[in-house]
């Protein structure tokens, strides 16, 4: 539960009192630092509390019942900063600044109100943080240097500092002589993080706050010379996902090579069950549907489809891979530099990479430079050849008296054990200079971004991304780079590896839970303050922003619609449409899996991976592909909803809602109710517009059960 990032979010909130006795009758703590645990009403029965944290090397300390309901302990405490958890009947609580189990509603959710703050404990969590001795002040903390306070976002320099809550009254920053005033964009319950942009060309600038102790002022600090930037182009578009080999046949002659590459070809150890090709588009999945079975999906196929992405409004088109391979996912490359036979040929790419830039679309592949499949041409030449080839340490070999086979996992290193994906050794110069030749020849084709597959995976990260990202900007400095990171993880976004993450933390944590019904309002927002405050505004401006993926179940199957070949219900249905509108007013690129807009369903659960199968054209939703189409026009529309900017508005029982777009006419408030009834919203001072009905209101509005209003300042 440890982590080295260190920084005081600073507020204390008076304990909340639960006294059902006269705690006079405890004996009296050891001198110290005093820690308290006061469980709130109705909270589990509990039987143990210990502290853990890095003044006791995460050991257990424990904390003892007082008479009064809560847990105490004291330790012996230098002056300086400390992270801590409490482990209650013997687990780790997740986030020590919000739980609705263990934390105390009265301090939004937080377990130990007394501490000075949080910070991400490296697990996808948060750690307290308190600091004995210290002087608190404000809590002011700001560093030009790092790209979530200073980043270029919109053409605008963007600069954020950080302050305990409810102690500033009002800030400015004065930038090259010219003041301009700031705002608070996010709020925690704790810490709030107060913004402002700036011309491009500022060189220094300071900050003048108003406090409750009286004014304060800080800097000056100059920009960086390199700011962290955004992609300009994405945060503006619709973003689509498409796995080729399901989408559409457009060429059946090519279809039967897929039972000529498949990797049973060079699988040692499977001789049985082998690959099929499926006669009928809607035929059924059988046990080798998520990898071997083959439905004749291709590029052609997508060519004959684009105006059905032209009419969703789609500019970024992401594909999974097309690279020559052996399985229907692609994840398995045996030449990272031929399209897949099955697909077409580069003649075909290029049709198609041509067509889609002529229609105002950009196009990404997925890159696996981890691992590849059996075909692999060094692979082969090393199984061949022994360690006499000269491919021999591109890969961990390591085989038994049985000799080498290809597909047994125990004579070389695979990815997570398999042995259909050898992994490559990045960290040997020749293969390193291999892979990334790879991501410069096709950024040089014409490839306008890549999504990268398993980061975390590669062991000399620290060494590849900023080489990797060196080599393709130098080709395209506009080229947009995301790596497949699932939780909240600020590190990748430093301006020196990814451009953004896949963002799962959002979309998976945040949207999808809340459209299901399963956290409030005040915890979707919470959930949302805790990321945008962590990650770069120009990180925010083009995150992909997804809720399902060929990974994930189907959205409507999240939400509760069922499995393959179900009949959903108005509520799920209900709710999907709710997801989508919150995840298309987040900042970013909205990212729809093929066919979400149409309804389908599939789960993700083993091989059989329904969520993968084939686009069913003829029983496309057309009411939820309406949805999708005017989701599509407002993205297109509403400046606000390009904006690299989301700040934080309201957040309590069914209702969430958060600006998006500068402070002042044109400004959008978005507001979602998942909640089976109405509610009333009350508005902020002026005319709000319904971008959808064109209705104004002013005061409050309501809305409707599951539904959603994006309404703009007049």
């Amino acid at each position: 539960m440890r982590s080295k990032r260190i920084f005081l979010l600073a507020l204390l909130i008076p304990l909340a009192s639960s006294a059902c006795d006269d705690a006079s009758t405890d004996p009296p703590l050891e001198d110290g630092h005093v820690f308290t645990y006061t469980p709130p009403a109705g909270a589990p029965a509990i039987t143990s509390v210990s502290v853990r944290g890095a003044f006791n090397d995460w050991g257990e300390t424990a904390m003892e019942r007082r008479s009064d309901g809560s847990w105490r302990t004291a330790i012996e405490l230098e002056d300086g900063t400390y992270e801590y958890k409490f482990f209650i009947n013997g687990v780790w609580p997740t986030d020590m600044c919000h739980d609705e189990t263990w934390g105390d509603p009265a301090s939004q959710y937080w377990i130990d109100p007394e501490a000075a703050g949080c910070v991400p404990d490296g697990h996808g969590g948060q750690n307290a943080v308190i600091t004995p001795g210290g002087t608190l002040g404000i809590g002011f903390t700001h560093d030009a240097a790092r790209p979530a306070d200073v980043s270029l976002a919109g053409g605008r320099v963007s600069v954020r500092f950080r302050v305990r809550q409810d102690r500033t009254e009002s800030a400015t920053v004065t930038a090259d002589g010219v003041e301009h005033p700031m705002h608070v964009q996010l709020a925690t319950g704790m810490e709030e993080v107060w913004r402002a942009s700036l011309p491009e060309s500022t060189g220094t600038y300071s900050f003048t706050l108003q406090t409750t102790d009286g004014p304060e002022t800080f800097g000056p600090f100059t920009v960086p010379g390199e700011l962290f930037s955004a992609v300009p182009w994405v945060g503006s578009g619709v973003g689509y996902q498409i796995f080729p080999e399901r989408f559409w046949n457009g060429d059946p002659t090519n279809d039967s090579l897929t039972l000529t590459t498949d990797e049973f070809v060079y699988n040692e150890l499977w001789v049985s069950d082998g690959p099929t090709l499926s006669e009928d588009w809607s035929g059924a999945p059988d046990h080798r549907h998520c990898c071997h079975q083959y439905f004749g999906g291709d590029l052609q196929g997508i060519v004959d489809r684009i105006g059905h992405l032209e009419a969703l409004g789609v500019t970024l088109i992401y594909l999974n891979p097309i690279w020559h391979s052996g399985s229907a996912h692609g994840y398995d490359a045996f030449d990272y530099m031929q399209v897949a036979p099955e697909f077409g040929d580069s003649a075909m790419l290029r049709t198609f990479v041509d067509l889609a830039h002529g229609a105002g679309m950009r196009v990404m592949w997925d890159f696996v430079p981890n691992h590849v499949g059996l075909g692999f041409w060094a692979f082969q030449d090393a199984v061949a050849k022994g360690p006499s080839s000269a491919y021999w340490d591109w890969f961990n070999f390591h085989p038994d008296a049985n000799g080498l086979q290809a597909g047994d996992p125990d004579d070389y290193d695979g990815w997570w054990g398999f042995g259909s994906l050898p992994e490559l050794q990045t960290e040997n110069p020749e293969v390193m200079a291999h892979v990334l030749d790879v991501a410069t020849h096709w950024t040089e084709f014409g490839f306008d971004g890549i999504r990268v597959d398993v980061p975390f995976d590669i062991d000399n990260r620290q060494e590849f991304f900023p080489a990797f990202r060196q080599a393709t900007k130098a080709v395209n400095p506009e080229v947009y780079l995301i790596g497949e990171v699932w939780q909240r993880d600020p590190s990748w976004l430093q301006g020196d590896q990814f451009d953004a993450l896949m963002n799962y933390a959002l979309g998976e944590g945040m949207v999808e839970r809340f459209a299901r019904g399963y956290i409030t309002g005040s915890a979707a927002a919470y959930e949302m303050a805790l990321l945008y405050a962590d990650y770069p505004e120009a990180a925010a401006a083009m995150l992909f922003n997804l809720i399902s993926s060929h990974d994930t179940a189907r959205l409507l199957t999240k939400m509760g619609g069922g499995s393959l070949g179900g009949t959903p219900g108005a509520v799920p249905l209900a709710r999907h449409r709710l997801a989508a509108a919150l995840l298309y007013a987040l900042p970013g690129i909205p990212v729809t899996f093929q066919g979400d807009e149409c309804a389908f369903l599939g789960t993700s659960e083993g091989s059989r991976a329904e969520n993968r199968y084939p686009f069913q054209w003829d029983r496309c939703d057309a009411e939820m592909l309406a949805h999708y189409h005017l989701l599509g026009g407002l993205k297109a529309s509403l400046d606000a909803s390009s904006s690299p900017i989301v700040r934080s508005h309201t957040g309590a029982g069914t209702l969430l809602s958060f600006y998006r777009g500068e402070p002042g006419p044109g400004e959008m408030l978005a507001a979602f109710n998942n909640g089976t009834t109405a509610q009333a919203l009350t508005l902020p001072d002026g005319s709000w517009t319904d971008a959808v009905s064109g209705e104004v209101f002013t005061g409050s509005v309501s809305i409707p059960e599951l539904g959603w209003r994006y309404l703009r300042r007049s």
